[in-house]
């Protein structure tokens, strides 16, 4: 079988757990604070947060921008389901407009349509891992006063050209960006996230809150010589990485070179194979934008069927995933009359795969994966 995706781990983590583990403190601790250091290091953000996973790291960014009821945020339906639900946990709305079908990504015209006095921050997905027009939409946000966080779950290790310098996603230009480290990210902790920002404030609101705000860290109250009571400021959560997966983390961030490399090879392959086939639409990286190729997505020719591509290639043992889904068409969102025309995203969740991609992936599996598609197309 050839799957979709594939964590690269090994014995490496394993050792690295496993001593997390024995030193007796395995929730947040030395080892959350070790990976946030050299994650903001890596991208060049002046603070990192690590909490326990991007949706939550969504939630406390949008909170962190003061978004609550009555408040819009703009961004894409275009995305896992998670974006919209941190909007909606805030007591906000989310207002979807369409994508550019060219990198999947929100189109800026369509977000500066959108904007109203309602509008309080712009959520803007890079789309599996493809860096968006990042120019543009902080144009616009600058322009109106309004927030911009980036939902990067899928874009570490991605890299931006802005103001003339090649950046890593997660170095800061908008308020906050947030991280995945789910298994099907390029780097992972099992589950995990990750917020960067320039705002030290900012930083401390995210820390308070991922742990019940309390106002002593435990970590300082273990290692104080004096009895300390800490004192809770407001209504927090629980939203902690342990140290155990932090642990991980911080080998996985020693291997993101080596795996970006690897998967943008393996993109070209891709290209290589499949670039001479009428009708079917490879993926764009516009000039500007290097991405970490997290996914590689086809759009297949109108005249054929997704769901039974998908199938024969699944009989054959290898695993695909439909176009990225669209959360105005869910049950949470479907009952609300959508304002905006919304049909490319539409279109590219329906008529759009995603092919297996990872870092251990030989070229025979990529050449008998591109094969399949090939006779699955006709040719």
């Amino acid at each position: 079988m050839i799957p979709i995706a594939k964590p690269c781990l090994d014995e490496t983590e394993a050792d690295a757990a496993r001593e997390a583990v024995l030193s007796g403190w395995i929730s947040q601790g030395p080892q959350v604070a070790a990976f946030e250091r050299e994650f903001a290091a890596l991208v060049g953000a002046p603070h990192a947060c690590a909490v326990s996973n991007c949706t939550t790291a969504l939630h406390l960014a949008l909170l962190a921008l003061n978004v609550g009821p009555g408040d819009e945020v703009i961004t894409a339906s275009h995305s896992f389901i998670a974006s919209a639900n941190s909007i909606r946990y805030c007591g906000a709305t989310p207002v979807f407009v369409d994508i550019d079908p060219a990198t999947y990504n929100l189109d800026p015209e369509c977000v500066a349509d959108a904007i109203t006095e309602r509008t309080r921050a712009i959520l803007a997905v890079h789309q599996m891992g493809m860096p968006c027009d990042l120019t543009s939409l902080l144009a616009l946000a600058n322009r109106h006063g309004i927030g911009l966080i980036e939902d990067a779950a899928c874009a570490i290790g991605s890299q931006i050209n802005i103001d003339g310098r090649w950046d890593l996603i997660g170095r800061p230009h908008g308020a906050m960006t947030c991280f995945s480290f789910h298994p099907r990210k390029v780097i992972t902790t099992g589950e995990g996230g990750m917020l960067t920002t320039s705002d030290s404030d900012q930083d401390r609101k995210l820390r308070l809150w991922r742990q019940h705000a309390m106002d002593v860290p435990d970590t300082v109250r273990h290692g104080s010589p004096q009895v300390i009571f800490e004192n809770y400021l407001f209504v927090g959560f629980n939203y902690r990485m342990t140290d155990m997966q932090a642990a991980i983390g911080r080998k996985q961030l020693g291997r993101l070179p080596d795996l970006i490399a690897r998967r943008r090879a393996l993109a070209a392959r891709y290209s290589e194979l499949l670039g001479n086939l009428e009708g079917l639409k490879l993926p764009h990286e516009p000039e500007w934008a290097r991405s970490n190729w997290q996914s590689y997505c086809v759009r297949l020719p109108d005249r054929v069927d997704q769901r039974t591509v998908m199938q024969n290639l699944l009989d054959q043992g290898i695993a695909t995933r439909r176009g990225i889904m669209c959360a105005h068409r869910e049950a949470p969102y479907a009952s609300n009359k959508q304002r905006h025309d919304l049909r490319q995203s539409e279109l590219a969740q329906d008529h759009s795969i995603l092919l297996p991609i990872y870092a251990q992936m030989v070229e025979d599996d990529q050449v008998r994966v591109a094969k399949a598609l090939r006779s699955q197309l006709g040719y």
